[in-house]
Protein backbone atom coordinates (compact mmCIF):
# COMPACT_ATOMS: atom_id res chain seq x y z
CA UNK A 1 0.00 0.00 0.00
CA UNK A 2 1.42 3.40 -1.02
CA UNK A 3 1.49 6.37 1.28
CA UNK A 4 -1.24 8.06 -0.71
CA UNK A 5 -3.10 5.09 -0.23
CA UNK A 6 -2.88 4.93 3.12
CA UNK A 7 -3.41 8.90 3.71
CA UNK A 8 -7.31 8.66 1.14
CA UNK A 9 -8.01 5.64 3.23
CA UNK A 10 -7.27 7.27 6.58
CA UNK A 11 -9.12 10.05 5.59
CA UNK A 12 -12.45 8.21 4.30
CA UNK A 13 -11.97 6.32 7.92
CA UNK A 14 -11.90 9.56 9.85
CA UNK A 15 -14.74 10.89 7.61
CA UNK A 16 -16.80 7.97 8.70
CA UNK A 17 -15.82 8.45 12.57
CA UNK A 18 -17.02 11.68 12.53
CA UNK A 19 -20.41 10.69 11.15
CA UNK A 20 -20.59 7.53 14.02
CA UNK A 21 -19.86 9.98 16.55
CA UNK A 22 -22.77 12.72 15.52
CA UNK A 23 -24.74 9.56 15.38
CA UNK A 24 -23.82 8.24 18.91
CA UNK A 25 -23.63 11.84 20.42
CA UNK A 26 -27.64 11.47 18.52
CA UNK A 27 -27.93 8.58 20.25
CA UNK A 28 -27.18 9.77 24.20
CA UNK A 29 -29.35 13.29 23.49
CA UNK A 30 -32.06 11.00 22.70
CA UNK A 31 -31.52 9.10 25.69
CA UNK A 32 -31.48 11.51 28.05
CA UNK A 33 -34.56 13.54 26.64
CA UNK A 34 -36.21 10.03 26.24
CA UNK A 35 -35.35 9.17 30.42
CA UNK A 36 -36.55 13.01 31.30
CA UNK A 37 -39.70 12.34 29.15
CA UNK A 38 -40.94 8.80 30.68
CA UNK A 39 -40.65 10.40 34.18
CA UNK A 40 -42.48 13.57 33.07
CA UNK A 41 -44.98 10.66 32.05
CA UNK A 42 -44.61 8.55 34.17
CA UNK A 43 -45.54 11.62 37.11
CA UNK A 44 -48.37 12.68 34.88
CA UNK A 45 -49.79 9.33 35.12
CA UNK A 46 -49.67 9.10 39.00
CA UNK A 47 -50.83 12.40 39.47
CA UNK A 48 -53.52 11.04 36.91
CA UNK A 49 -54.49 7.55 39.26
CA UNK A 50 -54.51 10.12 42.19
CA UNK A 51 -56.82 12.21 40.91
CA UNK A 52 -58.72 9.47 40.01
CA UNK A 53 -58.48 7.72 43.12
CA UNK A 54 -59.97 10.80 44.99
CA UNK A 55 -63.11 10.47 42.87
CA UNK A 56 -63.64 6.87 43.01
CA UNK A 57 -63.80 7.66 46.76
CA UNK A 58 -65.60 10.68 46.84
CA UNK A 59 -67.95 8.79 44.13
CA UNK A 60 -68.44 5.76 46.85
CA UNK A 61 -69.33 8.25 49.85
CA UNK A 62 -71.79 10.00 47.80
CA UNK A 63 -73.39 6.61 46.84
CA UNK A 64 -72.94 5.37 50.83
CA UNK A 65 -74.88 8.75 51.97
CA UNK A 66 -77.55 7.91 49.33
CA UNK A 67 -78.56 4.09 50.23
CA UNK A 68 -77.45 4.63 53.99
CA UNK A 69 -80.42 3.32 56.14
CA UNK A 70 -80.92 4.20 60.40
CA UNK A 71 -81.40 1.02 61.99
CA UNK A 72 -83.69 3.00 64.54
CA UNK A 73 -85.75 4.17 62.05
CA UNK A 74 -88.58 1.92 60.93
CA UNK A 75 -89.73 2.27 57.21
CA UNK A 76 -91.68 0.77 55.14
CA UNK A 77 -90.51 -2.15 52.27
CA UNK A 78 -91.93 0.25 49.58
CA UNK A 79 -89.31 3.32 50.98
CA UNK A 80 -86.14 0.86 50.90
CA UNK A 81 -86.94 -0.57 47.46
CA UNK A 82 -86.99 3.43 46.05
CA UNK A 83 -83.65 4.33 47.59
CA UNK A 84 -82.24 1.10 45.96
CA UNK A 85 -83.78 1.78 43.01
CA UNK A 86 -83.07 5.47 42.43
CA UNK A 87 -79.48 6.29 44.26
CA UNK A 88 -77.13 9.42 43.98
CA UNK A 89 -75.74 9.83 40.37
CA UNK A 90 -71.84 9.82 40.90
CA UNK A 91 -69.88 12.54 38.55
CA UNK A 92 -66.71 14.05 37.96
CA UNK A 93 -65.98 17.88 39.22
CA UNK A 94 -65.04 20.16 36.42
CA UNK A 95 -61.75 20.40 38.27
CA UNK A 96 -60.97 16.44 38.27
CA UNK A 97 -61.91 16.67 34.68
CA UNK A 98 -59.77 19.48 33.66
CA UNK A 99 -56.78 17.92 35.85
CA UNK A 100 -57.22 14.27 33.40
CA UNK A 101 -57.70 16.23 30.53
CA UNK A 102 -54.68 18.34 31.18
CA UNK A 103 -52.36 14.79 31.76
CA UNK A 104 -53.84 13.03 29.10
CA UNK A 105 -52.88 15.98 26.42
CA UNK A 106 -49.26 16.34 28.07
CA UNK A 107 -48.49 12.87 28.04
CA UNK A 108 -49.76 12.92 24.19
CA UNK A 109 -48.02 15.49 23.28
CA UNK A 110 -44.64 13.89 25.16
CA UNK A 111 -45.02 10.69 23.80
CA UNK A 112 -45.14 12.26 20.20
CA UNK A 113 -41.70 14.38 20.89
CA UNK A 114 -40.63 11.33 21.57
CA UNK A 115 -41.96 9.24 18.22
CA UNK A 116 -40.18 12.44 16.08
CA UNK A 117 -37.06 12.21 17.61
CA UNK A 118 -37.08 8.51 17.20
CA UNK A 119 -37.21 9.49 13.34
CA UNK A 120 -35.09 11.69 13.38
CA UNK A 121 -32.53 8.97 14.22
CA UNK A 122 -33.19 6.83 11.58
CA UNK A 123 -32.12 9.69 9.18
CA UNK A 124 -29.21 9.96 10.64
CA UNK A 125 -28.47 6.15 11.08
CA UNK A 126 -29.05 5.81 7.39
CA UNK A 127 -27.10 8.82 6.71
CA UNK A 128 -23.69 6.60 8.19
CA UNK A 129 -24.09 4.25 5.10
CA UNK A 130 -24.29 7.02 2.51
CA UNK A 131 -20.69 8.05 4.10
CA UNK A 132 -19.25 4.61 3.80
CA UNK A 133 -20.38 4.65 0.03
CA UNK A 134 -18.97 7.88 -0.52
CA UNK A 135 -16.07 7.25 0.73
CA UNK A 136 -15.03 4.42 0.12
CA UNK A 137 -14.90 3.64 -3.50
CA UNK A 138 -13.99 0.24 -4.95
CA UNK A 139 -11.33 1.41 -7.15
CA UNK A 140 -10.03 5.15 -7.81
CA UNK A 141 -6.72 3.66 -9.88
CA UNK A 142 -9.72 3.01 -13.04
CA UNK A 143 -9.82 6.31 -13.61
CA UNK A 144 -5.77 7.27 -14.01
CA UNK A 145 -3.78 6.96 -16.38
CA UNK A 146 -0.75 4.11 -15.08
CA UNK A 147 1.63 4.66 -17.42
CA UNK A 148 1.46 8.70 -16.56
CA UNK A 149 4.80 8.28 -14.23
CA UNK A 150 6.59 5.80 -16.16
CA UNK A 151 8.65 8.51 -17.94
CA UNK A 152 11.56 10.15 -15.80
CA UNK A 153 10.78 13.22 -17.19
CA UNK A 154 6.90 13.08 -16.04
CA UNK A 155 8.01 12.62 -12.73
CA UNK A 156 10.80 15.16 -12.62
CA UNK A 157 7.73 17.43 -13.37
CA UNK A 158 5.68 16.40 -10.74
CA UNK A 159 8.75 16.65 -8.02
CA UNK A 160 9.07 20.37 -9.56
CA UNK A 161 5.32 21.16 -8.90
CA UNK A 162 5.37 19.75 -5.50
CA UNK A 163 8.64 21.76 -4.80
CA UNK A 164 6.80 24.69 -6.19
CA UNK A 165 4.10 24.00 -3.99
CA UNK A 166 6.05 24.17 -0.70
CA UNK A 167 8.19 27.66 -1.63
CA UNK A 168 4.46 29.30 -1.97
CA UNK A 169 3.89 27.98 1.70
CA UNK A 170 7.18 29.25 2.52
CA UNK A 171 8.36 25.46 3.51
CA UNK A 172 11.21 26.52 1.88
CA UNK A 173 13.39 23.49 3.68
CA UNK A 174 10.51 21.07 2.59
CA UNK A 175 11.26 22.06 -0.75
CA UNK A 176 15.39 21.74 -0.42
CA UNK A 177 14.71 18.51 0.92
CA UNK A 178 12.53 17.52 -2.06
CA UNK A 179 14.88 18.75 -4.59
CA UNK A 180 17.79 17.01 -3.21
CA UNK A 181 16.16 13.54 -2.34
CA UNK A 182 15.03 13.52 -6.12
CA UNK A 183 18.16 14.80 -7.40
CA UNK A 184 16.74 17.78 -9.62
CA UNK A 185 18.94 19.49 -11.99
CA UNK A 186 20.14 22.80 -10.70
CA UNK A 187 18.69 25.34 -13.52
CA UNK A 188 15.20 23.41 -12.60
CA UNK A 189 15.54 23.39 -8.96
CA UNK A 190 16.61 27.71 -9.57
CA UNK A 191 13.48 27.99 -11.23
CA UNK A 192 11.55 26.71 -8.73
CA UNK A 193 12.75 29.18 -5.83
CA UNK A 194 12.91 32.24 -8.11
CA UNK A 195 9.20 31.84 -10.06
CA UNK A 196 8.00 31.38 -6.62
CA UNK A 197 9.92 34.04 -4.71
CA UNK A 198 7.16 36.80 -5.23
CA UNK A 199 4.09 33.98 -4.00
CA UNK A 200 6.20 33.55 -0.66
CA UNK A 201 6.32 37.06 0.19
CA UNK A 202 2.72 37.74 -0.20
CA UNK A 203 1.98 34.19 1.66
CA UNK A 204 3.87 35.74 4.79
CA UNK A 205 2.01 39.04 4.66
CA UNK A 206 -1.09 36.89 3.97
CA UNK A 207 -0.51 34.61 7.58
CA UNK A 208 0.40 37.82 9.36
CA UNK A 209 -2.99 39.70 8.08
CA UNK A 210 -4.50 36.71 9.52
CA UNK A 211 -3.16 37.00 13.13
CA UNK A 212 -4.05 40.58 13.20
CA UNK A 213 0.10 41.78 12.79
CA UNK A 214 -0.39 44.95 9.52
CA UNK A 215 3.08 45.82 9.43
CA UNK A 216 4.23 44.28 6.35
CA UNK A 217 0.56 44.62 4.30
CA UNK A 218 0.95 48.34 4.92
CA UNK A 219 4.74 48.06 3.63
CA UNK A 220 3.85 46.30 0.55
CA UNK A 221 0.92 48.45 -0.22
CA UNK A 222 3.16 51.64 -0.02
CA UNK A 223 5.51 49.82 -2.42
CA UNK A 224 2.28 49.10 -4.76
CA UNK A 225 0.43 51.95 -3.97
CA UNK A 226 0.30 53.59 -7.61
CA UNK A 227 -0.29 50.05 -9.16
CA UNK A 228 -3.49 49.77 -6.70
CA UNK A 229 -4.94 52.95 -7.24
CA UNK A 230 -5.08 52.20 -11.28
CA UNK A 231 -6.38 48.63 -10.91
CA UNK A 232 -8.97 50.99 -8.34
CA UNK A 233 -8.51 48.31 -5.35
CA UNK A 234 -9.99 49.11 -1.79
CA UNK A 235 -7.33 47.09 -0.37
CA UNK A 236 -4.88 49.64 0.93
CA UNK A 237 -7.78 52.22 2.59
CA UNK A 238 -9.22 48.40 4.27
CA UNK A 239 -5.93 47.83 5.46
CA UNK A 240 -5.42 51.33 6.94
CA UNK A 241 -8.68 51.56 8.47
CA UNK A 242 -7.91 47.91 10.91
CA UNK A 243 -4.76 49.70 11.52
CA UNK A 244 -7.04 52.95 12.95
CA UNK A 245 -9.75 50.75 14.46
CA UNK A 246 -6.82 48.98 16.18
CA UNK A 247 -5.60 51.82 17.87
CA UNK A 248 -9.15 53.05 18.41
CA UNK A 249 -9.52 49.94 20.44
CA UNK A 250 -7.05 50.74 23.41
CA UNK A 251 -9.83 53.42 24.31
CA UNK A 252 -9.43 56.46 25.61
CA UNK A 253 -5.41 56.87 26.16
CA UNK A 254 -5.03 56.31 22.15
CA UNK A 255 -7.39 58.95 21.21
CA UNK A 256 -3.90 61.44 19.75
CA UNK A 257 -2.44 58.54 18.29
CA UNK A 258 -5.48 57.87 16.15
CA UNK A 259 -6.40 61.17 15.78
CA UNK A 260 -2.70 61.78 14.27
CA UNK A 261 -2.90 58.59 12.37
CA UNK A 262 -6.00 59.39 10.76
CA UNK A 263 -4.48 62.53 9.74
CA UNK A 264 -1.56 60.79 8.43
CA UNK A 265 -3.08 58.17 6.14
CA UNK A 266 -6.52 58.91 5.31
CA UNK A 267 -6.01 62.25 3.19
CA UNK A 268 -5.18 60.36 0.24
CA UNK A 269 -8.68 58.56 0.15
CA UNK A 270 -10.95 61.38 0.22
CA UNK A 271 -11.71 61.73 -2.97
CA UNK A 272 -12.57 57.79 -2.91
CA UNK A 273 -14.16 56.95 0.48
CA UNK A 274 -15.67 60.74 1.13
CA UNK A 275 -18.63 58.87 3.34
CA UNK A 276 -16.68 56.52 5.33
CA UNK A 277 -14.08 58.41 6.30
CA UNK A 278 -16.04 60.57 7.98
CA UNK A 279 -18.16 57.88 9.57
CA UNK A 280 -15.16 56.15 10.90
CA UNK A 281 -14.40 59.55 12.90
CA UNK A 282 -17.39 58.55 14.99
CA UNK A 283 -16.19 56.40 16.74
CA UNK A 284 -14.02 59.03 18.96
CA UNK A 285 -17.18 59.59 20.54
CA UNK A 286 -17.43 56.12 21.85
CA UNK A 287 -13.87 56.24 22.82
CA UNK A 288 -14.96 56.01 26.59
CA UNK A 289 -17.63 53.43 26.38
CA UNK A 290 -15.35 51.19 24.22
CA UNK A 291 -16.03 50.42 20.50
CA UNK A 292 -16.76 47.19 21.08
CA UNK A 293 -20.10 48.45 22.74
CA UNK A 294 -20.69 50.85 19.82
CA UNK A 295 -22.27 50.18 16.57
CA UNK A 296 -18.96 50.24 15.26
CA UNK A 297 -18.19 46.94 16.61
CA UNK A 298 -18.88 45.25 13.49
CA UNK A 299 -15.51 46.73 11.95
CA UNK A 300 -13.39 44.76 14.63
CA UNK A 301 -14.85 41.64 14.38
CA UNK A 302 -12.95 38.55 12.70
CA UNK A 303 -14.15 38.40 9.75
CA UNK A 304 -13.08 41.69 8.75
CA UNK A 305 -9.59 40.26 9.37
CA UNK A 306 -10.76 37.27 6.96
CA UNK A 307 -11.91 39.56 4.54
CA UNK A 308 -9.04 41.65 4.45
CA UNK A 309 -6.75 38.84 4.03
CA UNK A 310 -7.97 37.57 1.33
CA UNK A 311 -8.31 40.64 -0.92
CA UNK A 312 -4.75 41.45 -0.43
CA UNK A 313 -4.15 37.87 -1.68
CA UNK A 314 -6.15 38.18 -4.40
CA UNK A 315 -5.33 41.71 -5.43
CA UNK A 316 -1.34 41.27 -4.56
CA UNK A 317 -1.73 38.27 -6.97
CA UNK A 318 -3.55 40.11 -9.28
CA UNK A 319 -0.95 43.22 -9.24
CA UNK A 320 1.84 40.75 -9.38
CA UNK A 321 0.81 38.88 -12.15
CA UNK A 322 0.97 35.46 -10.60
CA UNK A 323 -1.72 32.89 -9.54
CA UNK A 324 -2.59 32.75 -6.19
CA UNK A 325 -3.42 29.06 -6.38
CA UNK A 326 -0.81 26.50 -6.87
CA UNK A 327 -0.33 24.65 -9.80
CA UNK A 328 -0.46 21.41 -7.48
CA UNK A 329 -3.64 22.41 -5.54
CA UNK A 330 -5.41 23.78 -9.22
CA UNK A 331 -4.77 19.65 -10.44
CA UNK A 332 -5.60 18.36 -7.03
CA UNK A 333 -9.05 20.31 -6.96
CA UNK A 334 -9.88 20.41 -10.77
CA UNK A 335 -9.35 16.43 -10.21
CA UNK A 336 -11.32 16.13 -6.86
CA UNK A 337 -14.16 18.24 -9.04
CA UNK A 338 -13.99 15.46 -11.65
CA UNK A 339 -13.78 12.33 -9.97
CA UNK A 340 -17.70 11.27 -9.15
CA UNK A 341 -18.30 11.62 -13.05
CA UNK A 342 -15.18 10.19 -14.03
CA UNK A 343 -16.22 6.79 -11.99
CA UNK A 344 -19.94 6.79 -13.09
CA UNK A 345 -18.50 6.74 -16.31
CA UNK A 346 -16.16 4.02 -16.23
CA UNK A 347 -18.71 1.87 -14.55
CA UNK A 348 -20.97 2.65 -17.51
CA UNK A 349 -17.99 1.90 -19.88
CA UNK A 350 -17.50 -1.42 -18.12
CA UNK A 351 -20.86 -2.57 -17.80
CA UNK A 352 -20.64 -2.18 -22.07
CA UNK A 353 -16.91 -3.39 -22.35
CA UNK A 354 -15.76 -0.46 -23.77
CA UNK A 355 -12.96 0.37 -21.31
CA UNK A 356 -10.48 0.11 -24.28
CA UNK A 357 -11.40 3.16 -25.74
CA UNK A 358 -10.61 5.19 -22.66
CA UNK A 359 -7.20 4.04 -21.60
CA UNK A 360 -6.10 4.60 -25.39
CA UNK A 361 -6.70 8.22 -25.87
CA UNK A 362 -5.01 11.03 -24.20
CA UNK A 363 -8.45 13.12 -23.73
CA UNK A 364 -11.53 12.08 -21.44
CA UNK A 365 -14.12 10.06 -22.45
CA UNK A 366 -16.55 13.13 -21.33
CA UNK A 367 -16.84 16.83 -20.76
CA UNK A 368 -15.95 17.89 -17.11
CA UNK A 369 -17.91 21.21 -16.04
CA UNK A 370 -15.52 23.02 -13.85
CA UNK A 371 -15.78 26.29 -12.03
CA UNK A 372 -14.57 29.30 -14.11
CA UNK A 373 -11.71 30.02 -11.42
CA UNK A 374 -9.65 26.42 -13.32
CA UNK A 375 -10.12 27.80 -16.89
CA UNK A 376 -6.97 29.53 -18.13
CA UNK A 377 -7.44 29.77 -21.61
CA UNK A 378 -10.20 29.72 -24.39
CA UNK A 379 -11.87 26.72 -25.43
CA UNK A 380 -12.81 26.48 -29.32
CA UNK A 381 -16.09 24.34 -30.31
CA UNK A 382 -16.04 23.27 -33.70
CA UNK A 383 -19.91 25.01 -34.85
CA UNK A 384 -19.85 21.97 -38.06
CA UNK A 385 -19.04 18.78 -35.13
CA UNK A 386 -20.30 20.60 -32.13
CA UNK A 387 -16.70 19.38 -30.93
CA UNK A 388 -14.22 20.81 -28.42
CA UNK A 389 -11.11 21.01 -30.29
CA UNK A 390 -8.04 19.52 -29.27
CA UNK A 391 -4.20 18.68 -29.75
CA UNK A 392 -5.10 16.18 -32.49
CA UNK A 393 -8.50 18.03 -33.72
CA UNK A 394 -6.96 21.06 -33.35
CA UNK A 395 -8.49 24.38 -35.09
CA UNK A 396 -8.18 25.43 -38.65
CA UNK A 397 -8.81 28.79 -40.15
CA UNK A 398 -10.25 29.16 -43.28
CA UNK A 399 -8.71 31.81 -46.18
CA UNK A 400 -12.47 33.04 -46.03
CA UNK A 401 -11.45 33.55 -42.12
CA UNK A 402 -14.09 31.06 -40.64
CA UNK A 403 -12.81 28.74 -37.99
CA UNK A 404 -13.81 25.06 -38.14
CA UNK A 405 -12.11 21.86 -36.83
CA UNK A 406 -9.23 19.87 -38.04
CA UNK A 407 -11.78 16.62 -38.63
CA UNK A 408 -14.36 19.10 -40.12
CA UNK A 409 -12.33 20.28 -42.80
CA UNK A 410 -11.56 16.67 -43.80
CA UNK A 411 -15.15 15.45 -44.23
CA UNK A 412 -16.10 18.70 -45.95
CA UNK A 413 -13.26 18.96 -48.47
CA UNK A 414 -13.53 17.14 -51.51
CA UNK A 415 -10.23 16.18 -52.69
CA UNK A 416 -8.49 19.55 -52.26
CA UNK A 417 -11.35 21.60 -52.51
CA UNK A 418 -12.82 23.07 -49.69
CA UNK A 419 -16.19 24.94 -49.80
CA UNK A 420 -16.73 26.88 -46.41
CA UNK A 421 -19.83 26.00 -44.77
CA UNK A 422 -21.07 29.72 -43.78
CA UNK A 423 -20.06 32.04 -46.70
CA UNK A 424 -19.95 29.57 -48.90
CA UNK A 425 -16.38 30.22 -50.48
CA UNK A 426 -14.26 27.87 -52.65
CA UNK A 427 -10.80 27.37 -51.49
CA UNK A 428 -7.71 25.04 -51.29
CA UNK A 429 -8.47 22.85 -48.22
CA UNK A 430 -4.60 22.73 -47.62
CA UNK A 431 -4.34 26.48 -47.21
CA UNK A 432 -6.08 26.08 -44.10
CA UNK A 433 -4.03 27.35 -41.47
CA UNK A 434 -3.96 26.05 -37.48
CA UNK A 435 -4.75 28.89 -34.96
CA UNK A 436 -4.00 28.77 -31.33
CA UNK A 437 -6.54 30.38 -28.70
Amino acid sequence: MTSNTAAAELEAITAVEKELDRVINKFSEIRENAAAEINDVASLLEELLQVLARAEQEMTGTINTGTQVDADDHMTDEAEMLVEMEPSTPRLTDSQIAIITEALQKTNEKLQRLSSEHRELHGAVSKVGKVIDRNFISDFTATTRTDALQDEENIMLLNKVMAKHYCRQGMDDVAQLLIKESKMPDDMAREVFESERGFAEIFRIWKAIQQHDLSLALEWTSRYSNELIAKNSTLEFKLHRLAFLQIISKGITAQHEAIAYARNNFHKFIDRFEQEIPNLMGCFIYLPSGIENSPYKHLISPEMWTEASYIFLKDACHTLGISKNSALSVVINAGCTALPALLNIKQVMQSRQVLNIWSGRDELPIEIDLDPEYRYHSIFACPILRQQTTEDNPPKKLTCGHVISNDALHKLSNGHILKCPYCPVEQNAEEAVRIYF
